[in-house]
């Protein structure tokens, strides 16, 4: 009788329990279905979440108690209405929120997918959809703050909550370089490699009426609907060109940073075979040889990229920082000239051949401070003077572009402010100095 007794009572016991979960499952259901839940709701919610963490056995149900449970974060973000502010959105939505919607979400599609009952599968595409934006707007947000680490954790679980959108895991990997987690970075490069992905592409905008602002649509016939509603006009599309160059040289790049050298070649060799016609491969190439200081090699793969693409200003910009660094500053100004030829507008071609010229500047100030004051050495010291004026006017122009073109640039602008003081350029020095 014992026995049968302690059998029974655990029956019952088991009975209760499984009531019990049932009960929470209904509760959670009730709230979860409110488009706005009150302040009340979510302290219900929260406690039936707790309670059916406990009580969940059978895996339908466990699978439903850990859905709720990552919904958590979005329920939240709909209790505050439409007066959710920025900040209430970042903090509710922490790295592991999200890591734990992108599991659960997934768990659930695959889960009635297995069984044929589609309770939450519309649902979920819907919140996958309407959470996404939200999601990369932290993730962006974080990275405009340098923490590139964890805006790469963000984006990574964003793919993870849609794999069909591999440009969340491009764009994952290129925090992880910018953040130095270059173990991460490889990993999700090699998972781009493994997908194919070359993010190539077509990208539709359009102008919003109202906010004056261009706008993306997913398909060309999206955006064409909304044109002919009337809320948005000027149409243009944007073509943008494969990435398969960048993963393959950041792949071959991120293993000269840890010492893999030979597999950095294996690496690039893959790539140019994958990719026969693809010219920037060669680019990969000659910067892994710059990596490793073989000049050389360098200036031959460049040169023959320059063959193929002969109208291409990086190349020969390239070219001219590689002689600038041995010294050869001949050669470095006739690059550098060349891709100004192309493209006079090009920043870092004039503030480079401006700084190539004003490297002769140390060169004259040590002579100009060991002369004496002898009538030989007044005179040789007017010679270096006028050397070294007509020295920086010929640095001055391309200064003066380099400015012009990014106002911002701090370097540039202490460095123009340096020789119009020099020149005795007194009205311009002054209102560069203003502008600082």
């Amino acid at each position: 009788m014992r026995i049968k007794q302690i059998v029974l009572a655990s029956a019952v016991l088991v009975s209760v329990s499984a009531f019990a979960q049932k009960d929470e499952l209904k509760v959670l259901k009730k709230i979860y279905a409110k488009d706005i839940p009150t302040t009340n709701d979510m302290v219900e919610y929260k406690a039936n979440v707790a309670k059916l963490s406990t009580l969940a056995t059978e895996e339908g149900d466990k699978i439903y108690a850990n859905f709720y449970k990552a919904m958590l974060p979005v329920l939240e973000v709909n209790s505050f209405g439409a007066t959710v502010t920025p900040d209430q959105i970042a903090n509710t939505y922490n790295l592991k929120a999200i890591t734990d919607l992108a599991a659960a979400l997934n768990a659930t599609l695959d889960y009635e997918k297995k069984t044929g009952k589609k309770l939450y599968t519309d649902d979920i595409n819907e919140t996958i959809n309407t959470t996404k934006p939200t999601l990369v707007n932290i993730a962006v947000g974080l990275g405009d703050n340098k923490k590139f680490k964890e805006a790469s954790d963000v984006l990574y679980a964003v793919y993870l909550l849609d794999k069909k959108d591999t440009d969340k895991l491009f764009y994952a990997a290129s925090y992880s370089v910018n953040g130095l987690d270059y173990d991460k970075a490889l990993d999700y490069y090699n998972q781009l490699k493994a997908l194919n992905y070359s993010g190539e592409g077509t990208v539709y905008w359009a102008t919003n009426k109202t906010s004056k602002k261009e706008e993306t649509f997913a398909s060309k016939e999206e955006r064409a609907l909304f044109i002919k509603t009337g809320t948005h006009e000027k149409p243009r599309d944007e073509k943008i060109e494969s990435k398969k160059g960048e993963i393959y040289k950041n792949i071959a790049l991120i293993l000269v940073e840890k010492g893999k050298i030979d597999d950095a070649k294996a690496a690039i060799a893959e790539a140019k075979k994958e990719n026969p016609n693809d010219s920037s491969l060669i680019l990969t190439e000659a910067d892994l040889y710059l990596k490793i200081n073989d000049t050389a090699t360098y200036a031959k793969l460049v040169n023959e990229a320059i063959a193929k693409d002969p109208n291409n200003p990086d190349l020969y910009y390239n070219l001219g920082v590689v002689n600038g660094n041995l010294n050869k500053l001949d050669e470095a100004e006739k690059y550098y000239k060349k891709a100004l030829e192309i493209d006079p507008n090009y920043f870092n071609a004039n503030l480079n051949l401006a700084e190539l010229k004003l490297r002769a500047d140390e060169k004259f100030v040590n002579e100009m401070n060991k002369l004496g004051t002898s009538e030989k050495d007044n005179k040789r010291y007017e010679v270096i003077k006028a050397e070294r004026e007509k020295n920086f006017k010929a640095a001055l122009p391309y200064l003066e572009k380099a400015v012009e073109l990014k106002g911002d640039n701090e370097s540039a602008k202490k460095t123009l402010l340096s020789v119009y003081n020099a020149l005795e350029m007194t009205d311009k020095y002054k209102a560069l100095k203003a502008k600082m």
